[in-house]
């Protein structure tokens, strides 16, 4: 059985998505950001001028019956977006 859904930004946690009552365990599970992902400047501890810009993707795990959402970087607000289960009902 495969679900879709989406999920509402503003989140700085992991946002848990309770599918329990669909299916009796989650196989897979796969989250997209609606909108642009901001890249975020690191610094190599070489020495000055060793910076790049990097994009964080979400990450997404199962727990059970749950899809747990992460912005990929703690304290950042998580994006809207859409995710994608694929599980067994029983």
């Amino acid at each position: 059985m495969i679900i879709t859904g989406s999920f509402t930004a503003g989140d700085t946690g992991v946002l848990a998505i309770d599918l329990s009552s669909f299916f009796s365990s989650i196989d897979m599970a796969h989250a997209n950001f609606a909108g642009d992902i901001a890249p975020i400047t690191i610094t190599d501890t070489g020495g000055a001028g060793d910076q790049q810009d990097v994009f964080i993707n979400p990450l997404c795990n199962i727990d059970g019956t749950n899809v747990r959402i992460a912005s990929g970087l703690v304290g950042h607000p998580l994006i809207a977006g859409t995710f994608l289960a694929i599980g067994r009902r029983s």
